[in-house]
């Protein structure tokens, strides 16, 4: 395999990009909501700790949005430049999708985006609160259509090959294609769980560092009660994806568990080992006898097609996809035993106290990051060689572009984007270690303990039970 033709360079690049950009989306999802459900504690406690915690986390949503609005632009226009290929093919499914992506999302986010930012002492409590559930909402939408776009390119439905170029027959079968309803769940709960560890590590991080005001503590509390309920809600929900991707996506399975043979009677699990796809074999592998079975079928004797079932010009890369998958769910058990950790030190009430699980906490904090990342390199390419699944190969979709053309525009972007995107996660680094600012009269009562005998003059010290 030639690493380093056109192909293969317009494939990398669009790789990192993806990469880069994916990450801001998912703080700006799950960020959006968190704000929303800070303003609402705020406007039914009228407790200011709230809307000072609204007010710091809504500086880290403004830099993620806007890095990851300038990040999605360069993503369109690669689909011209480098996979015009694609976008001559399948342009009259996904183009009608990204656009009501615009039309519904965008527009709704951006419309509403000034007003939660700037517009305190120009619109009222009810109206400001609205704008937020509208960013928040246009979030959401904004990744039901994304999903829907790319769930079609890996399970197309409700189409038609006409004149070599893929046409909609059914909307409905085209936006709600098989893997849609599971891949947009564990999307969004994964962006959730990205959300929530970072406020986790950024409470963490100011815990460690001596600060017991109410905004540190609440934030800490809030995401470790937001990854209880996710952690395990996101295995089933992947347990769910994992089964859909065995019907429709077999040799993704295959290559995920690294498995060659179809086993009858039972299939292993492959725990670890080193896939070689000119061997054709996984070496060093450590199995667990039909554990396979049990997790891909849910039954003891259940079959999984190995890969020696597909033509090898069919097979995907499995020793990258392999090692994702598993990067993805070892930190998903983490993520699962971090939260009940600080189940078990909240009920002792030692949550803010017990040094070691925050440090443990500020450790994990870019693991949601890492899990989306790995999960989406094991999305996409468990897909090849296809860029629309079994309809499409990603071979003619690429533009008729040079290797000089493809590697240089890669060059750039790496450049550009570690100057630009760099210092975008460089300021917001800076602010969460700076931390959220008290109001004045609670920043006050904290200098001055004397203070704290008159109504509101600080924070609320009962956060043990959040």
């Amino acid at each position: 395999m030639e690493i380093f033709d056109a192909l293969h360079l317009a494939r990398l690049q669009f790789a990192f990009t993806v990469s880069v950009h994916i990450v801001f989306p998912a703080i700006s999802i799950g960020m959006a909501s968190f704000l929303a459900v800070l303003e609402w504690r705020w406007l039914a406690t009228g407790d200011s700790s709230y809307k000072d915690m609204f007010l710091f986390w809504s500086k880290v949503f403004a830099v993620s949005f806007g890095m990851g609005v300038v990040s999605g632009v360069v993503m369109a226009y690669e689909f011209g430049t480098n996979w015009s290929g694609f976008s001559q093919v399948a342009g009259n499914i996904t183009g009608p999708l990204l656009t009501y992506e615009v039309l519904t999302a965008f527009f709704l986010e951006a419309g509403f985006l000034g007003v939660m930012l700037f517009g305190w002492q120009r619109v009222g409590a009810g109206a400001h609160f609205f704008a937020t559930l509208m960013v928040a909402v246009g979030t959401l939408i904004s990744t039901f259509w994304i999903l829907s776009s790319n769930s079609f390119m890996q399970t197309p439905q409700g189409f038609a090959v006409e004149a070599g170029r893929i046409v909609p027959v059914d909307w409905f079968q085209v936006i709600f294609n098989p893997s849609f309803p599971y891949r947009l769940v564990h999307m969004t709960i994964a962006a959730f769980i990205v959300a929530a560890f970072i406020v986790a590590a950024c409470g963490a991080w100011h815990l460690l560092r001596g600060r017991r005001d109410a905004p540190v503590r609440r934030s800490f509390s809030m995401a470790l009660w937001m990854l209880l309920v996710l952690a395990p809600v996101q295995i089933a929900v992947g347990d769910a994806h994992g089964l859909n991707t065995r019907e429709y996506q077999p040799a993704k399975i295959a290559a995920i568990e690294g498995l060659w043979e179809t086993e009858k009677g039972g299939t292993a699990l492959n725990l670890f080992g080193l896939p070689d796809m000119e061997a054709e074999q996984t070496r060093y592998a450590l199995q667990v006898p039909h554990l396979g079975s049990l997790i891909l079928t849910h039954s003891w004797n259940g079959e999984i097609r190995g890969l020696k079932e597909f033509a090898p010009r069919d097979r995907p890369y499995s020793p990258i996809v392999f090692w994702t998958f598993r990067v993805m769910a070892g930190l998903g058990m983490l993520m699962l035993l971090t939260a009940l950790l600080g189940l078990a030190l909240r009920r002792g009430g030692r949550l803010y106290e017990a040094r070691w699980f925050q440090w443990l906490v500020l450790c994990m904090g870019p693991s949601g990051v890492v899990a989306l990342l790995a999960g989406w390199i094991t999305t996409e390419v468990g897909r090849q060689p296809w860029t629309v699944y079994g309809v499409l190969r990603t071979e003619d979709s690429v533009s008729p572009i040079s290797a000089q053309q493809a590697g240089v525009s890669l060059l750039l972007f790496v450049i550009v984007y570690f100057m630009v995107f760099g210092m975008g996660i460089y300021y917001m680094w800076k602010l969460m270690k700076r931390g959220p600012e008290l109001n004045s009269h609670a920043a006050a009562a904290l200098k001055h303990p004397g203070l704290r005998n008159r109504a509101l003059a600080a924070p609320s010290d009962a956060l043990e039970g959040e």
